[in-house]
């Protein structure tokens, strides 16, 4: 009896320590693999807007209430010219005022010049013409890739003023996790061009 139990025993063993085999390794851990690149969730505030107007400059219009405006660094020379900020995104629209003097296609032709020096870094450069009822138009250049500035723009009446336009963030250029804040500031140049009125 004592015969038959071991001879049972050492039939079944190698059965026995191929399913323990089997367990033990399915059980393991699989392989680590590197988890994709990630970016912090960023969190976008409410769009509610406010009218933006300068006593000494002649033009106009709608900011979010997250922005905040300030002068450029040589306001004695230029006093038209801004920065408008967002703290939040730390980026920036460098705001550029001209005076029209028969000169406009020279300025809508250094504005294009600017957007398309990024060339050399942009995957790709979109044109969107902007014409408002109030009788101003302009360009919105979208600006792919690691250029240092993904959006441009520049608007004008045709006869007497011209704005352009650039937005700046303050860290290296980084398509893949800007790209929400971008769309989203671009949201809100699209409202400052539409909104805008020269006095």
């Amino acid at each position: 009896m004592a015969n038959k139990f071991k001879r049972n025993f050492l039939n079944t063993l190698p059965y026995f320590l191929l399913v323990v085999s089997a367990l033990s390794i399915s059980s393991c851990d699989p392989v680590p693999t590197p988890k994709p690149k990630g970016y912090f969730r960023i969190d976008l505030p409410e769009k509610k807007y406010h009218t933006h107007t300068d006593a000494v400059c002649p033009f106009e219009f709608d900011l979010p209430d997250y922005a905040v405006v300030a002068n450029y660094h040589d306001s004695v020379a230029q006093p038209c010219w801004k920065y408008i900020r967002f703290p939040n995104f730390n980026g920036e629209v460098f705001l550029s005022y001209k005076k029209v003097n028969g000169d406009l296609s020279t300025f809508i032709e250094d504005s294009r010049n600017l957007a398309y020096k990024h060339t050399v870094k942009a995957s790709a450069i979109d044109e969107t013409i902007v014409q408002t009822p109030s009788g101003v138009s302009g360009i919105i250049y979208d600006i792919g890739g690691n250029a240092a500035s993904a959006v441009q723009f520049y608007a004008t009446d045709s006869t007497n003023n011209f704005i352009r336009g650039a937005l700046y963030f303050n860290t290296a250029p980084q398509p893949d996790s800007l790209a929400p804040v971008i769309q989203f500031l671009r949201e809100d140049i699209i409202m400052m061009m539409t909104t805008l009125k020269f006095k």
